[in-house]
C-alpha cells in the first residue's frame, strides 16, 4: 500500500487532470482551491464556487476539510465560514474515497438533496421546511449574487456597495441615538 503522501499527490493530480480548475496555496499539495460548478437540473445550476480543500497529514485515512469560499445558501453549509455538514466527509470517511468522489459525487449530492434536519444554516433549513418556494428563490438569488465566475476570481466575497446595503437585515437598520451618523452598519 502506498504512503499517505504518495496517495495525496496521486489524488490531487487526478483532480488537476480532470475537468476541475485547481489552484494550490503556498505551492503545496495540502491546501488548495477547486472551482466547483453547481449540478445540472438543480437550483444551483449555473453557479460557480471556489471550494477550499485542506488535506490532513493522515489523508487518505483522515478526511479532507472542505469549505465554500464564496457564499451559498444551503441548510448544510455554514453561511459565514463555508463549512460543510456532510456525513461522508465528517463521520464516515474511508480511504476508499478520493478527492474526485468529493467533487463528482458528495458535493453534487449535498446540493441536490439538502438535509434540513441536520443544519449548519438554521435560517436556510427553517425556510426550506416552512416555505419551499421562498427558499428556492433565495438559493437562486445567492447563486446570482455570489456564485459567478467573477466572484471566485476576487476571493469569493461578492461584495460591492449595492450588495452591502441589501445584506443588512431589518433589525440591523434600526439605529440608536448613540451611533455615529453616516457610519455604515457592519
Amino acid at each position: 500500500m502506498s504512503s499517505p503522501s504518495k496517495r495525496r499527490e496521486m489524488d490531487v493530480m487526478k483532480l488537476m487532470m480532470s475537468d476541475y480548475t485547481v489552484e494550490t496555496i503556498n505551492d503545496g499539495l495540502t491546501e488548495f482551491n477547486v472551482e466547483f460548478h453547481g449540478p445540472k437540473e438543480s437550483l444551483y445550476e449555473g453557479g460557480v464556487w471556489k471550494i477550499r480543500v485542506e488535506l490532513p497529514d493522515a489523508y487518505p485515512y483522515k478526511s479532507p476539510s472542505i469549505g465554500f469560499v464564496n457564499k451559498i445558501y444551503h441548510p448544510n453549509v455554514d453561511e459565514l465560514s463555508g463549512s460543510v455538514c456532510l456525513d461522508v466527509i465528517n463521520q464516515s470517511w474511508s480511504p476508499m474515497f478520493d478527492l474526485l468522489n468529493v467533487f463528482e459525487v458528495f458535493l453534487p449530492q449535498l446540493l441536490l438533496y439538502p438535509n434540513a434536519s441536520d443544519p449548519l444554516n438554521g435560517d436556510a433549513a427553517s425556510l426550506m421546511m416552512k416555505d419551499r418556494k421562498l427558499y428556492d428563490q433565495k438559493v437562486k438569488e445567492y447563486c446570482e449574487r455570489y456564485a459567478k465566475k467573477e466572484n471566485i476570481c476576487n476571493n469569493g466575497t461578492g461584495d460591492d456597495e449595492e450588495s452591502d446595503d441589501e445584506d443588512i437585515s431589518e433589525a440591523e437598520t434600526q439605529s440608536s441615538d448613540d451611533e455615529i451618523p453616516g457610519r455604515a452598519d457592519l
